[in-house]
């Protein structure tokens, strides 16, 4: 009898170990609107790292979940864009970064508005909507510092027909 209340003891505290190493590491995020479609739709259930961003910097092209800039409640889902101390420019439908006009095959279609050159605060990062006509986003005014970001988004688990690991892109070349 004593073995196996040790064995559940043993269960429990191994599920307790495992619950918060993940809890730790990954996290679990709905989608909330329109604004990056078409990568990502209303209502998917988006598995984001935790721990990726606390091994390596962020980069362009990353999909990143964040706390909003503006102290709103629902945490965003954004395409990081420009990194600290780079100029963007949104000139013509063509979103430039250091005078470097970005491929993005990923956006639903090119933005309609202009934005003047901004250089990106140390420590934050400029984020758009892949739908960049339908986001709220860095073009209205605001970026994103670090300490905001929760994670990488890594993985699309719902619906289950949409199950995909999300696709990096280095929209300048290297």
């Amino acid at each position: 009898m004593r073995d196996f209340f040790r064995d559940i003891v043993i269960t429990v505290i191994l599920a307790v170990v495992i619950f918060f190493a993940l809890q730790f590491t990954l996290g679990n995020f709905v989608v909330i609107g329109a604004s990056m479609q078409p990568s990502f739709y209303e209502g998917e259930r988006v598995v984001a790292s935790k721990l990726a961003y606390k091994l390596n910097e962020p980069e362009r092209g990353d999909v990143i979940v964040f706390r909003p800039p503006n102290g709103g409640e629902e945490d965003y889902i954004k395409r990081i864009i420009a990194l600290p101390g780079e100029i963007v420019v949104v000139r013509d439908g063509v979103v430039y970064v250091d005078n470097i006009p970005l491929d993005e095959p990923y956006i639903k279609q090119t933005p309609n508005y202009t934005y003047s050159v901004e250089i990106v605060p140390e420590n934050e990062y400029w984020v758009l909507g892949d739908n960049r006509n339908n986001s709220n986003d860095s073009h209205t005014g605001w970026t994103v510092p670090r300490e905001n970001i929760i994670g990488k988004a890594w993985l699309i688990i719902w619906p289950p027909d949409e199950w995909q690991a999300v696709p990096d892109y280095f929209p300048v070349g290297e």
